[in-house]
């Protein structure tokens, strides 16, 4: 019974030390895991400014970047240009961070192309889906498989507005043809993070299809990433 409340007084001791310390002297007692999201970006900070240390710093960051949405994506979508715009982020740490943002992706794309496989819509989606879910513009990528279904070459071939790219049939069996394709694979974004096809998502594919069964270069999938869900052509039986 005594040893059970010393414990218990030793956790609620151990919360609140967490609370009065700062980011870099928490992590070093009770690691990363500990550390809310302003206190991680505060610990690569480093510093404020004059007129706010670095925990406001970074919520102020932070709270830009979110823009009505939750979690860090925003990172992502900050350009260069915003941070510089943030009272206390000179160009050094404006690049750091957007360097910090990249490496994340690559991390995440690293981690998701250990099974990565061309045959299941899933694999694809999670695979692209750190590249192209922080997009703030819409890009479709064309991907070009070999007999077995490995990758050959992937390209983009457009980059639109907030609500469209624009897309050529043509393009896409140009860039295929010359790349020997046997099956392609297209996969874009849409930046207000609803992956639910536009009626203009459903013409063009149509198109791509059948000009595709013409050509004997079928399209086996057409993949929309929006934030951290994706909707498959193959999945939903429209190709």
């Amino acid at each position: 019974m005594q040893e059970g409340i010393r414990m218990n007084k030793k956790r609620q001791e151990q919360k609140e030390n967490q609370v009065h310390l700062r980011p870099y002297e928490k992590f070093m007692q009770f690691g990363a895991e500990n550390l809310t999201e302003c206190e991680l970006l505060a610990v690569l900070l480093r510093t404020g400014s004059r007129e706010e240390g670095v925990e406001a710093l970074a919520a102020h960051i932070l709270n830009i970047a979110a823009n009505g949405r939750q979690g860090l994506p925003g990172l992502h979508r900050l350009s260069l240009e915003q941070l510089l715009r943030i009272k206390g982020i000179g160009k050094v740490k404006a690049i750091q961070i957007k360097c910090i943002a990249e490496l994340c992706t690559r991390m995440a794309r690293a981690k998701a192309g250990e099974c990565l496989t061309f045959e299941r819509s899933g694999s694809v989606a999670a695979y692209y889906m750190e590249t192209l879910r922080h997009k703030s513009r819409e890009c479709v990528y064309l991907l070009m498989l070999d007999t077995k279904g490995h990758l050959i070459r992937e390209t983009e071939l457009s980059r639109g507005t907030v609500k469209s790219s624009l897309l050529s049939p043509r393009e896409v069996f140009v860039e295929a043809l010359r790349s020997e394709a046997v099956h392609i694979i297209l996969i874009h974004n849409h930046p207000s993070g609803d992956p639910a096809p536009s009626k203009e998502d459903m013409s063009v594919t149509k198109s791509i299809y059948e000009m595709g069964m013409k050509l004997d270069i079928p399209l086996i999938d057409h993949i929309i990433i929006g934030d951290n869900k994706y909707i498959s052509f193959k999945e939903q039986g429209y190709l």
